[in-house]
């Protein structure tokens, strides 16, 4: 059973394949441990240990174009799982895929992912081409 907390490879590679120019959207929504699971044993909480990936990784993120272009905090779920909850919701933009693949395989994000791996409980990561905003739904 996947806890979707890391990529995959066939995945990965279905992201990369999308030919399409421009900026990406990255729909991040989270769930964190109430402990962390470091693999050293290390104690922490999730939230302390998702701030350490995002204190360490936030430079390749911003070096890459990355840019948090919106962000909010889980209030009540409407339509959906009654027992779902996310901890963290935020869109992250990337001026392209290419953007985004550089930061993945930088080898300081990658060893920041550490961080995110022992923080995490579930997640869902998901890639959209952004839109316009404006009065309709579609």
């Amino acid at each position: 059973m996947t806890h979707h907390t890391g990529f995959e490879g066939d995945a990965f590679a279905q992201l990369r394949a999308i030919d399409r120019a421009g900026p990406i959207h990255m729909l991040n929504l989270v769930k964190l441990r109430d402990r962390a699971l470091y693999d050293d044993g290390r104690a922490a909480t999730g939230a302390e240990a998702y701030a350490a990936y995002s204190r360490e990784s936030a430079p390749i993120f911003g070096r890459e174009g990355g840019r948090i272009v919106w962000s909010g905090r889980m209030e009540f779920m409407l339509i959906g799982p009654a027992d779902e909850h996310w901890d963290l919701c935020f869109i992250a933009e990337y001026p392209s895929a290419e953007a985004f693949v550089a930061m993945i395989k930088d080898p300081t994000y990658r060893k920041a992912m550490a961080h995110r791996q022992a923080a995490v409980e579930t997640s869902r990561l998901i890639r959209m081409e952004p839109g316009k905003a404006g009065g309709g739904f579609g």
